[in-house]
C-alpha cells in the first residue's frame, strides 16, 4: 500500500539494532557482489532473498493503468544514466539508484508538481547509491550535472535522502543482477575463455534496458540469466546455449521467468540494433571553483531567456520567462 510523502517524514529513525552495527560482523551482502568467490550456496541465498529488494508484484500494473507516470520514471532514469556516464560510476551504482527509486515509488506517492519531486528523488537515490559503492563521491551540487532542469540545495537533497532511507527501512544492500552475473557466466562458459566478454556485454545489456518498465516483472536472477544468454549469442562457440537448460545452473531458478525475460531482452536488443547507437555525452563539467565564481551571475548571464528563482528556501528552479508563474 502506498502512502503520501507527508506520512513518511514522521519516522526517520534508523530501525537497525545498534548491536548489529557494532558487533564487528560482516554485512549480509558484500558490496563486492562480483567476487569470484561466490559459491552456489551464496547464490542460493541471493535467490531466497531477492524478493525482499524489489517492488511489490502490482508495481508494473500501476504503470499500465497509468496510476504511475511511466514517462516520469523514464526521464528520472535517464538523468541517473547521464550522471553515471559523466562521472563513470560503476554499473552497480546505477542499478542500485534505480532500485531505490522503484522501491520508494511503490511505497510512497510523490506530489505531481512540475516534475521537480521526481528529479529530487532521482538525485537522492543516486547520492545514496554512490555513497554505498563509489570510492569518491561528488558533492551534492556537483551531482546535479549541467543541463538538469532544477538545482536543489544540499540540505534539500539530504532531507530527501532521509525520507528514502525511512521508506526503504534502511535496507540499501540490495540483491541485483550483478549478484549473479559472475556465477552464471562461469556456468555457461566453464572453460573461462569468454567470461570477461560475457560479463561486460551482459552488464551493457542490463543498463541499456534499465528504463524499460516491462523488466519490473522479473527478479534480478532472471534478468542476469537472460542478459548472459543474450551476450552468449554474440560468441560463436556459445551461441547454441539452450535457455531451456538454465535451471541446471542453480537450484531455485525459474526457467519460465528467465525464458520470458530472455525473449523480451532479445526483442529490445534487436530494436536497438536497428537504430544508430547513441551515447550519453556529458556536457561541460562544472567544478566547485567555477561554481563559486559564477554563482552570482550564472542565472542572468548564461542565457537571456532563462532566470533562476528560489522556491520555499530549499531549491532553485530554472524557468522560462515566458511561462506562467
Amino acid at each position: 500500500m502506498s502512502m503520501s510523502c507527508s506520512d513518511c517524514f514522521s519516522d526517520l529513525l534508523c530501525s537497525e539494532d545498534s548491536s548489529e552495527i557494532f558487533s564487528g560482523e560482516s554485512p549480509e551482502y558484500s558490496s563486492d557482489l562480483e567476487s569470484s568467490s561466490c559459491t552456489e550456496q551464496s547464490i542460493t541465498g541471493f535467490l531466497e532473498d531477492e524478493r525482499k529488494f524489489v517492488p511489490g508484484f502490482d508495481y508494473l500494473s500501476r504503470f499500465k493503468s497509468q496510476s504511475h507516470d511511466a514517462l516520469a520514471r523514464e526521464q528520472s532514469i535517464a538523468l541517473i544514466l547521464k550522471v553515471q556516464a559523466y562521472y563513470r560510476f560503476q554499473p552497480l551504482t546505477t542499478y542500485l539508484s534505480v532500485n531505490y527509486l522503484d522501491r520508494f515509488l511503490y511505497s510512497c506517492r510523490l506530489p505531481q508538481e512540475k516534475g521537480w519531486p521526481m528529479q529530487l528523488l532521482s538525485i537522492a537515490c543516486l547520492s545514496l547509491a554512490a555513497k554505498m559503492e563509489e570510492p569518491l563521491v561528488p558533492s551534492l551540487l556537483d551531482l546535479q550535472v549541467e543541463g538538469t532542469k532544477y538545482i536543489f540545495e544540499p540540505r534539500t537533497i539530504l532531507r530527501m535522502e532521509l525520507l528514502v532511507l525511512s521508506v526503504l527501512d534502511w535496507r540499501l544492500r540490495s540483491v541485483t543482477p550483478f549478484s549473479f552475473i559472475d556465477f552464471f557466466a562461469t556456468k555457461l562458459d566453464p572453460a573461462g575463455t569468454d567470461i570477461g566478454f560475457l560479463i561486460s556485454r551482459a552488464t551493457e545489456i542490463i543498463l541499456s534496458n534499465i528504463q524499460e518498465a516491462s523488466f519490473l516483472e522479473y527478479w534480478p536472477s532472471s534478468i542476469a540469466a537472460a542478459a548472459i544468454l543474450c551476450a552468449a549469442n554474440e560468441i560463436p562457440n556459445l551461441s547454441l546455449a539452450n535457455p531451456e537448460h538454465v535451471e541446471s545452473w542453480c537450484e531455485g531458478l525459474s526457467k519460465e521467468n528467465i525464458l520470458g525475460c530472455y525473449l523480451l531482452m532479445q526483442d529490445l536488443e534487436m530494436g536497438n540494433s536497428r537504430r544508430k547507437p547513441s551515447k550519453v555525452i556529458p556536457q561541460f563539467r562544472v567544478t566547485i571553483r567555477a561554481r563559486m565564481r559564477s554563482s552570482d551571475s550564472s542565472s542572468s548571464s548564461s542565457s537571456p531567456s532563462f532566470r533562476r528563482r528560489k522556491l520555499n528556501n530549499c531549491l532553485w528552479v530554472d524557468d522560462d520567462k515566458g511561462s506562467s508563474q
